[in-house]
């Protein structure tokens, strides 16, 4: 069911944003070369204890996961792009990483992502990480500019496909944006590729995900042996980048601006 929210419900809604903004940005801040996954997690469930937040994966289940998540972040390194299962694993320089975080406060849950080169990019390898990293950053601002009242959820759609299909991306559409509020995941499903003028109409009080994810050189997708972790077909890395927005009179906020 889609549910609309009025506007002081968006307004409560703020804080889950600011928070989830703000641990992602300490993340990507403190991660250094030989950081541990397992040590980002721990920062980001010390930093949910605090605030008296919930997690929303740490008990995530669906259908597609072999068990319940059992961490609070998502983290991929270069050929994972969604669902990065965190372990033992110390990042090394060059590495592409992806940070996937959802909490809830006071009850209103928010939902972003972010993806960066351990240590900065280098050479040819690391401006191949940069144009991808570039081009879903892109295709994110422009499905968020076609976020607009009276619009159809394929606006955003065909917005973000314009910029990956224009960077020479193919595009994955097994998993996409979506619905939130209460929960993390809600209807309606906001595709990374679709037609203009098709789809949900994008309403005042819409609260949605918005998060193109772009593998280098393949749509195709496998899950590794962790149960979660979602890799590419051939081997090439990928990006993803993701904020909440809300739809309001006056066009579209974003609950997870980084500022």
């Amino acid at each position: 069911m889609i549910e609309l929210r009025t506007p002081r419900e968006i307004e409560e809604m703020r804080p889950a944003g600011a928070f989830v903004a703000q641990v992602l940005t300490e993340i990507r801040e403190t991660t250094r070369v030989g950081t541990n996954l397992l040590e980002i997690d721990a920062l980001a469930h010390q930093r949910i204890r605090e605030r008296g937040a919930e997690s929303c994966y740490i008990d995530y289940h669906p259908s597609f996961g072999a068990s319940p998540f059992g961490k609070v972040i998502c983290t991929s390194v270069n050929d994972a792009v969604l669902h990065g299962l965190p372990h033992d694993y110390a990042l090394q320089d060059g590495d592409l990483l992806t940070i996937d975080f959802a909490v809830g406060v006071e009850g209103w849950v928010s939902d972003s992502a972010l993806s960066f080169v351990v240590g900065g990019a280098k050479g040819e390898r690391g401006a191949k990480d940069e144009r991808l990293i570039t081009t879903s950053e892109e295709a994110l601002a422009a499905g968020i500019a076609a976020a607009q009242p009276g619009g159809k959820i394929g606006d955003i759609s065909a917005a973000i496909a314009e910029v990956g299909h224009g960077a020479g991306y193919r595009i994955n559409t097994d998993f996409g944006g979506h619905g939130v509020g209460r929960t993390m995941h809600g209807d309606p499903h906001v595709p990374n590729n679709g037609r203009k003028g098709r789809g949900f109409p994008l309403r005042p009080g819409l609260v949605i995900a918005i998060e193109p994810w772009f593998l280098e050189t393949t749509d195709e997708i496998y899950t590794d042996p962790d149960g979660w972790t979602l890799r590419s077909a051939d081997g090439s890395r990928g990006a993803h980048s993701e904020h909440t927005i809300a739809i309001t009179e006056n066009g579209p906020l974003v609950l997870t601006d980084r500022g």
